[in-house]
């Protein structure tokens, strides 16, 4: 089965619809997967092919594919909020944000799994999530 057919499964579990314009939102994920789109960038892209799709539709189905966990919010702190395809891993990728471009890069090393497991022995908080960002600027940014 396809990432696609997979939640489109979830969506009917969860008793929602699996509209056109569900689909083809869903498919602009999956087509820009190594991208942080705001529902602007989702609008753009979706606008060129399926001029019908408006942009509260955009912003209500992003919102609804984020609160059942098939997207992922993300705020960077620079406006909009972002989103991407949720990975459904122990934890969240980390993001490198620069400050002069915009660019966001994924990290995927998680160094804090040690940090986890002294603050759950030390303290007794029980981490089951994380989030970190980093600032700065990229390297096309610091050549100028």
């Amino acid at each position: 089965m396809d990432k696609l057919s997979d939640i489109c499964q979830k969506l009917h579990k969860l008793d929602y619809k699996v509209t056109p314009q569900r689909r083809v939102i869903l498919r602009t994920f999956m087509e820009h997967a190594t991208k942080h789109l705001s529902a602007e960038d989702v609008y753009n892209i979706v606008k060129q092919k399926h001029p019908d799709i408006g942009l509260a539709t955009v912003y209500r189905t992003l919102d609804l594919l984020s609160e059942i966990d098939i997207l992922h919010k993300i705020n960077f702190g620079d406006g909009p909020s972002r989103y991407e395809l949720c990975q459904h891993k122990s934890h969240h990728h980390h993001h490198m944000i620069c400050l002069q471009c915009g660019k966001v890069e994924e990290f995927d090393a998680d160094l804090l799994e040690s940090l986890e497991k002294q603050l759950t022995n030390k303290t007794g908080f029980q981490v089951v999530n994380h989030q970190l960002k980093f600032f700065g600027y990229c390297k096309k940014c610091l050549q100028k």
